[in-house]
């Protein structure tokens, strides 16, 4: 199943320079956010990353990061459980979800 939440607003980064090639974050993450290309790391699908961070715990590099519960796909997440409309305070009028 690809799962897929709101284009750009994931906070998922990658240095390029930092990465030394191990593939752990293809390897942990849940939804192939990754690949390795030429023994480095490459995001080939940041707006399927769910935000759980599991790339960014297990780099050894410290080449990744990402905000763990914030932002929309956190909001998108939590309102899949509540049934209410996602909020997470990023639009323009300050109430929905981007």
């Amino acid at each position: 199943m690809k799962h897929r939440y709101l284009k750009n607003v994931s906070t998922l980064t990658l240095q390029a320079e930092k990465c030394i090639g191990c593939g752990l974050c293809a390897e942990v993450c849940p939804h192939n956010v990754f690949t390795l290309n030429e023994r480095k790391a490459r995001i080939a699908d940041k707006d399927a990353c769910m935000e759980c961070g599991a790339c960014a715990l297990n780099c050894p590099s410290q080449a990744l990061g990402v905000h763990a519960g914030v932002g929309c796909a956190a909001a998108i997440i939590q309102s899949w459980f509540t049934g209410k409309e996602p909020t997470c305070g990023c639009s323009d009028d300050g109430g929905g979800c981007c």
